[in-house]
Parts: C-alpha cells; sequence; structure tokens
C-alpha cells in the first residue's frame, strides 16, 4: 500500500498465472489524468515484474471513483495498454463509481466467479480495523520472507577462512604452496597415497591452496558465498553442508581425475548448491533475490573449467552435487520435507560407496607421471640422488614413465657415472617426445664427452633448431658443425 493509503497493489503468491491487481482511490475529473497514470502505472508494472523474474505480467488496474472522467476515457479501458518499449506489461484497466455508496459492475472486472461482498454503511471503525489487517498481513509476510536470510549468523564461515590463511602460511614457510613435495606432504589429494589408506585426504584438501591467487580468490568467494549459506541454513546445517561439499568434491576428483588438486573450490561450489536446494524450497524468493545471479556465475565457473587447462571441475561438479545433497538432508532450520529428505539420505548411502569403490577399483588411480616427475626433480635439485632415483624407477618399472621421466632418469644415471645407461634412457625420452630438446641436447653432450661427435653432431643441430634462443645450444652446435 502506497504512503497516501490511497492505492494497493495485490499479487496472489500461490497462483503464479494470477493477475497483479493495483488499486487506487481517486477522483478523475479528466481522461488526461486518466492517461497519465496508466502510463506511470505499466512503469511501475515493468519493474515490479522485473523484481519478480516474471516473463509476462498482466495488471488489474482498478480506479475507484465518485464519477468517471468528465471527457472521452473509454479507449483507456475497451483496450490493454502496453508500454512501446515493453510489451511483456498488459495494463487493464477499470473505473468502479461510487453512486449511492455502492459499487457498480464489480463481476465485469473479475468475472462472475469472484465472490465479492459489498458492506453497507460500514463504520470508520470497521473500515481502520480492516486496514490495519491487511497492513499487518502484509509485513507480517514480508518479515517471514526476511527470516529466511537471518537464520543463523556466520560463525564456520570465518572459521574456515583463519584456517586456510594459517595453513598458507605455514606452508609456505615450510617450502612454499607451489611446490609438489610440499603440497602432497600437508595433505594435497594424491591419488596413490589415498590408495594406499591416506583417507584423510579427502578432507585436507578444503584448507590448503596452490599459489596466493588461488587463495585470493576461493577466499573471496568463501566470504560472500559462505556467509549468505550460513544465514539461511544456520551454522550447524553449514558446517554438514560444506564438510560433505568438500569431500565430494575430493571424491569426484579422485575417482575421474589422477591430478594432484587442492583448495576449497568443491566446499564453495557446494555453497551453490546449497542454495540452489534453497531455491526448490522456496523458488520465488529465490529467483526475487540471487537465483539469477547464482545460476549465471554458476555456469560461467562451469564453463570455465571445461575450456581453461588445469582446472579441477569434476571436484566442482562433485562439490555442487554434495552441497545440493547435502542441504537436502538437513533441509532448512524450523522447517521440514521428510519425502525429499529421505531420499536425499538414500542417496547418499548409494552413491558414495558406490563412487568410493569405483575410485578405489576403477578408476585413475595411478600416479600422475608429471607429478612424480616434478617430485623427482625437486630431490635432484636438493642432492637426493637415491630419492629421485626410487620415484623415477618405480615409474619406469610399472610402464607409467614418460619423455621427461627417462630425461630425468638419464640425469640420475650420469651423475652415478653410469653413461652407457644414461645414453640408452635418452634414446627412450626421444622415442617418446622426438621434439624434446634439452633430451637431445644432453644426449649431444655426452656422446660428445665420450669421443662420438659424429653422432652427436644430428642430436645437437636438433636442440638448436628446437631452441635457437638458447645460448648453450647454439654453441654446443657450432662446436660441432665441422664434423
Amino acid at each position: 500500500m502506497s504512503q497516501d493509503q490511497q492505492q494497493l497493489w495485490l499479487e496472489n503468491a500461490s497462483y503464479k498465472q494470477a493477475p497483479v491487481i493495483r488499486l487506487l482511490r481517486q477522483d478523475l475529473d479528466w481522461g488526461s489524468k486518466m492517461k497519465r497514470d496508466v502510463h506511470l502505472t505499466a512503469m511501475n508494472g515493468e519493474k515490479i515484474r522485473k523484481a519478480l523474474k516474471k516473463n509476462k505480467m498482466d495488471i488489474k488496474n482498478i480506479y475507484i471513483s465518485s464519477y468517471p472522467p468528465v471527457d472521452d476515457y473509454e479507449g483507456l479501458t475497451s483496450e490493454p495498454y502496453t508500454l512501446p518499449q515493453s510489451p511483456k506489461i498488459s495494463v487493464q484497466s477499470s473505473i468502479l463509481t461510487l453512486e449511492n455508496d455502492e459499487i457498480n459492475d464489480i463481476s465485469s472486472i473479475f468475472g462472475d466467479e469472484m465472490n465479492w461482498v459489498i458492506k453497507e454503511d460500514a463504520e470508520d471503525l470497521e473500515v481502520h480495523a480492516l486496514k490495519e489487517s491487511v497492513l499487518s498481513f502484509a509485513a507480517h509476510s514480508a518479515k517471514k520472507e526476511q527470516s529466511l536470510f537471518t537464520r543463523g549468523k556466520p560463525f564456520f564461515t570465518y572459521i574456515f577462512i583463519a584456517l586456510q590463511l594459517v595453513i598458507f602460511f605455514i606452508m609456505e614457510m615450510a617450502g612454499g604452496t607451489q611446490n609438489t613435495e610440499n603440497l602432497i606432504k600437508f595433505g594435497a589429494k594424491y591419488n596413490p597415497l589415498i590408495t594406499e589408506g591416506e583417507w584423510w585426504r579427502f578432507f585436507t584438501p578444503i584448507v590448503i591452496h596452490i599459489g596466493f591467487l588461488h587463495l585470493l580468490m576461493n577466499t573471496f568467494a568463501l566470504y560472500f558465498l559462505g556467509t549468505a549459506v550460513e544465514r539461511i541454513f544456520g551454522s550447524g546445517r553449514f558446517l554438514f553442508i560444506y564438510l560433505f561439499a568438500g569431500f565430494s568434491g575430493t571424491l569426484a576428483s579422485f575417482v575421474f581425475s589422477n591430478s594432484l588438486s587442492a583448495g576449497a573450490s568443491g566446499a564453495i561450489f557446494g555453497c551453490f548448491g546449497a542454495l540452489l536446494y534453497f531455491g526448490t524450497a522456496h523458488p520465488k524468493v529465490f529467483f526475487r533475490t540471487m537465483g539469477t545471479n547464482i545460476l549465471v556465475v554458476i555456469g560461467i565457473n562451469l564453463a570455465f573449467g571445461f575450456t581453461i587447462p588445469g582446472i579441477d571441475n569434476a571436484g566442482h561438479i562433485g562439490g555442487l552435487a554434495g552441497g545440493a545433497l547435502s542441504a537436502a538432508v538437513v533441509h532448512l532450520p524450523r522447517a521440514r520435507r521428510p519425502v525429499v529428505q529421505s531420499i536425499a539420505v538414500l542417496a547418499g548411502i548409494v552413491l558414495i560407496p558406490a563412487m568410493l569403490w569405483y575410485g578405489f577399483e576403477k578408476g585413475p588411480v595411478f600416479a600422475d607421471p608429471s607429478i612424480s616427475n616434478a617430485e623427482a626433480q625437486e630431490l635432484l635439485n636438493a642432492g637426493d640422488v637415491q630419492g629421485a632415483s626410487s620415484i623415477l624407477e618405480e615409474l619406469i618399472e610399472s610402464d607409467q614413465g614418460d619423455a621427461h621421466t627417462y630425461f630425468l632418469s638419464s640425469i640420475v644415471k650420469i651423475k652415478n657415472e653410469q653413461y652407457s645407461e644414461a645414453e640408452s634412457l635418452l634414446h627412450e625420452a626421444l622415442e617418446r617426445d622426438k621434439e624434446f630438446p634439452e633430451a637431445h641436447y644432453n644426449l649431444a653432450v655426452l656422446l660428445a664427452e665420450r669421443g662420438k661427435e659424429a653422432e652427436a653432431k644430428p642430436h645437437a643441430e636438433r636442440a638448436y633448431r628446437l631452441q635457437e634462443s638458447n645460448e648453450q645450444f647454439k654453441d654446443l652446435y657450432e662446436k660441432l658443425k665441422s664434423y
């Protein structure tokens, strides 16, 4: 109801197809005044349509006036009015005249099925009481809707933010958050160790981040999404949703990806999932407030995950599904959906063990060569030749090694003065990747130092052609040119 208490807008929240009704008590002396008001009504209706996320909206615009306008106005009531720039709004105007305290022709507006009871000689006290009742109902409805977003206060959101910041600082002091060995040491998702029984790696990646930008983005996302979900669901429910979604994201990554991974992204996508579930329980409130934005952000993030390499989209999708499922299990505070909750519990009981079984028995649980190669490289840099050798030999024996594995293994052999074995390993590396400049260069150096300059020359030339900007490659090529 407007501030002047003469205008009332009515929406049927339980019936989507019902028109929005606008009532105005005002004497209309001239048709031009009515024409301006109809246009303003259509413009206000367009704002309401956008707020309610409706595709199209019909407005019944009813004027209650002592007498109709004295000039021509019939064109304003005979056909619906639409805004030129927005045909999605239709305003059907009608005039109810007050003659002898009676409202005429009201059934012609709403149809004969509408049962209107007009009480004659109503006292001012009754009118005032009815008005207060309507306003009280509207205020109660608004308060009830607002209470959906204030069921809890953020607590665990700040705990998780603080925890991931502290862990990041500790890891940086211990060797860096982009150091493969350090990530594995602190609990990143690493399939081979999970299969060996380190089950806690389904949860520890939630608070580990790879680099400052990764931490910054996830911290901001958690601050905005986590606080919203915790306010809607309450702290206890939020804790369950966040941890379950984080676990689900890591589990999906374990089943579908053999890459080393970490980060709160799965749990954060779980917050998206929880908000989507809230949308199923309160669709009108959801789409009127945040629904469209949430769907757009989810779509953009998933699209990036499918198009940009290095993003663990399996973890994102697993977290999204886990967040929705866990939200369905606990539902909203002071409310129950027994059937939905029972189905969600049953789905969790079936899906989680099934995915665990598949991940351990059928999934890509073996080491990603690039991860083991990076770990071996770090050990070599630290002077631990034996440690690097054991990692590389295990990869080669299990036939999981790539060109870089054989290249690093050749370095181990060179350090151990096993030059023939090193030469064989470099040839193996080039069998797997013929355009590997460092392998060509090392093989040329090894052959030249053993007096095989003629064999070394084509490898030196190939290394130089692949990386002409490399001065070392150029010098070796110039030295061996004459052979």
